[in-house]
């Protein structure tokens, strides 16, 4: 078995320089507080917040849409109140039929 003085490195891995960068590189990718495994997390965070802000601008656009076409005529704003919060005239008589529940 050949002992370590025997076996020949090339100069450069020899060199002070070299062996500092190497150690900086490993002290950077995996000791560091923001190595590179928190990177990804911190990058895959930021795409999952990307995402749902194109969601909610999404949204955001479809209500005020919506907004605007119940503002535009008195018919369709009460439609949406009576269909969606079961709002009723004076006079009337309002009757709510549930699904059956699932059991």
């Amino acid at each position: 078995m050949p002992s370590l003085r025997s076996i020949k490195l090339p100069a450069f891995v020899k060199n002070k320089f070299f062996i500092a960068s190497v150690a900086f590189v490993i002290w950077l990718a995996f000791l560091d507080k923001t190595n590179l495994m928190y990177q990804y997390q911190f990058q895959s965070e930021v795409n999952k917040l990307e995402n749902q802000k194109e969601f909610f601008i999404k949204e955001i656009r479809q209500t005020r849409e919506e907004q605007q076409e119940l503002l535009s005529s008195p018919e369709k704003l009460e439609k949406f109140a009576r269909e969606k919060y079961y709002m009723k005239k004076d006079n009337e008589d309002l009757f709510i039929v549930a699904p059956a529940p699932q059991q």
